[in-house]
């Protein structure tokens, strides 16, 4: 993502522009940038992140999931491959994924792929607040959860993630 824009100037740009401005807030998923636009003008940072956050709540389910299925793996094959969005990069080496330890790396590749197997989307939470341990111990009590609640789960940590991007993002 480029440098901070004001809410000022999103809400006077076209639909289109303020679509590939915010596009990444959401992963890979410019669609949500998309639907709050409809919604301009934002009195806030704060009110955008809410219509943003309706968009994703309102989606389909397959919307949710495939919004869900784009996220990478902590600490996962896309992360030794470098092929992070730089926003995910940021947000993982902040966590200190980058300095796993080689049995935490390890234990981190296992419960990934027992989180693939059980839901079949992985495992997502806004990492800002967490280190390597808590996100470890996050990550096996909600391997507990059913698929419900976990895809659920999912979809409010990505709405705090768009939460800390936007305001990374704009300023007001």
């Amino acid at each position: 993502m480029s440098a901070t824009i004001t809410l000022a100037e999103l809400n006077a740009m076209p639909a289109a522009d303020f679509t590939a401005r915010l596009g990444a807030i959401f992963e890979h998923s410019p669609w949500v940038a998309e639907r709050a636009a409809a919604r301009r003008p934002f009195g806030s940072v704060g009110e955008l992140h809410a219509a943003m956050a309706d968009a994703v709540r309102s989606a389909s389910e397959d919307e949710r999931l495939q919004l869900i299925r784009v996220h990478p793996e902590l600490a996962g094959k896309a992360a030794v491959r470098g092929e992070l969005t730089d926003e995910s990069t940021r947000e993982q080496k902040g966590a200190g994924l980058d300095q796993c330890s080689v049995e935490e790396f390890e234990r981190m590749q296992d419960l990934n792929r027992r989180y693939n197997e059980k839901f079949g989307f992985p495992f997502v939470i806004a990492v800002k607040g967490h280190d390597r341990h808590s996100i470890l111990r996050a990550f096996a009590d909600r391997l507990e959860n059913d698929r419900d609640v976990e895809a659920a789960t999912c979809i409010e940590q990505i709405i705090r993630i768009g939460g800390f991007r936007l305001a990374d993002a704009v300023t007001a």
